[in-house]
């Protein structure tokens, strides 16, 4: 695999991994990280609850956020207000989250072939009982591995290529329903960089809240990629669920 991606590029992403490592365990602690929301609620057809309202009776610590999507049924805008605790119990017991070593085997160069117009392609989340929400997936990336060829589908989150994906360590030694990864493009040209060691559990790993995308059949790879996050670890038998 090592001889899919240059040699500048593995040293590179292996010059960053450490401050990544450093980052993405403290982005998650944030008053708004990960493990800080406690509440997603959707208001009802014509309900318009302030976030003054939201945040009567609630400590210091909570702050509110509001946030949309569409009705996966009708289409149309729902609106919703999130609860997010700096003091969250969950904050409180969080110790780390395990990663494997850095590997440069799975440092991966692929092919992006960008697709005109906005495509989509639907996207069962965790939270939907198998419905499914349609992402704007704005090209195809292509690679071989093992004498498999992949043709995976990132979608596109506020300008920035999300990739989720799902493989053989899911359920044993990483999270089971999937992990996510940003795809890097390459300026000026249709190379994309896929480092699986900054591969990363998704926000629903952390709290029960989230409604996060599962991969696709063309997102499953057949080997285990032994590369990126593995689990959160709590701290006295805590479980977010």
């Amino acid at each position: 695999m090592s001889a899919l991606a240059s040699a500048r590029t593995i040293d590179s992403a292996r010059t960053g991994w450490d401050a990544w490592r450093a980052s993405r365990l403290a982005s998650l602690v944030t008053p708004t990280g990960n493990l800080a929301l406690v509440e997603t609620r959707w208001q009802a057809s014509g309900q318009d609850e302030s976030i003054e309202d939201a945040l009567s009776g609630r400590p210091d610590s909570v702050t509110a956020t509001r946030l949309e999507r569409r009705n996966i049924d009708t289409g149309e805008v729902e609106r919703g207000i999130r609860l997010w605790d700096a003091d969250a119990p969950s904050i409180r017991h969080f110790d780390t989250v395990e990663a494997f070593p850095f590997d440069p085997d799975w440092v991966i160069e692929a092919t992006f072939t960008p697709v005109p117009g906005s495509r989509r392609i639907p996207f069962e989340h965790i939270r939907d009982n198998g419905g499914t929400r349609e992402l704007v997936v704005p090209g195809d990336i292509t690679f071989d591995l093992h004498g498999t060829a992949y043709s995976l589908s990132a979608f596109d989150d506020d300008g920035t290529l999300l990739l989720v994906f799902g493989d053989k360590t899911n359920g044993v030694s990483t999270y089971a329903a999937g992990r996510f990864l940003i795809v890097r493009r390459e300026p000026g040209g249709d190379r994309v960089v896929l480092d699986f060691n900054r591969a990363f559990v998704p926000p629903c790993g952390f709290s029960v809240h989230y409604n996060c995308p599962l991969p696709p059949p063309q997102n499953r790879f057949h080997v285990a990629v032994d590369a990126g996050e593995r689990l959160p670890v709590f701290l006295d038998g805590y479980e977010i669920h």
